[in-house]
């Protein structure tokens, strides 16, 4: 359920606070545990390092991404592959890749 349109979106304030005393152009990353501010125009071009429950993910801020949550562009889960026999049968069966050859003088 989205949050009502007389509140607003929902914005850490700290964030916020960091976000306006950054220099423009800055390559600072602002470290942020606020995974479900909202991202808005003025995060554009900042860099935030969001955590995804072990690490800070770097995630920089495009114009596509306002509106949407910070969270959103921080995995917390790492998709390894699916399993089973016949994944690995075909994994182990599938050519490997030729080694580059190196260039005779």
């Amino acid at each position: 359920m989205s949050r009502s349109l007389k509140k607003g979106p929902f914005t850490d304030v700290r964030l916020m606070e960091k976000v306006r005393k950054l220099e423009p152009g800055s390559k600072t990353v602002i470290k942020t545990w606020a995974r479900s501010s909202t991202i808005t125009p003025e995060m554009v071009g900042v860099t935030f390092g969001v955590h995804n429950g072990k690490i800070h993910i770097p995630v920089v801020v495009v114009e596509n991404m306002v509106g949407h949550k910070l969270g959103e562009f921080s995995q917390t889960r790492k998709f390894t592959r699916h399993g089973g026999k016949l994944a690995k049968t075909t994994e182990a069966s599938a050519p490997a890749a030729p080694a580059p050859a190196a260039k005779k003088k």
